[in-house]
């Protein structure tokens, strides 16, 4: 009986073993999950800015082009172009 006892017990130390390593994993789990979402977090706000830069520097391509530049000269017209042309459709919209 004394056999079967020490078997149980065995048993019963390994399982309260993997049950502390799994309470281990859970709370590593839940860690890293909030570090992955504030570093989500992070990276949109790291990629509104890029946007938010690009933004910028296509502005002031066009400024510099309508200043008298000859670097974007040809861009800047092409987007004149499509502005008037988007002006030119919803004043036909308008008049319809």
């Amino acid at each position: 009986m004394s056999k079967i006892e020490d078997i149980v017990d065995s048993l019963e130390n390994k399982i309260s073993k993997v049950l502390h390593k799994l309470e281990v994993l859970k709370q590593t789990n839940v860690k890293i999950s909030e570090e992955l979402a504030i570093q989500q977090k992070k990276n949109m706000s790291q990629q509104e800015e890029i946007s938010s830069w690009a933004d910028k520097y296509e502005a002031l391509k066009m400024a510099n082009s309508l200043l008298g530049s000859d670097e974007n000269n040809r861009e800047t017209k092409l987007k004149i172009n499509t502005l008037i042309r988007d002006i030119d459709h919803c004043i036909a919209q308008l008049s319809e």
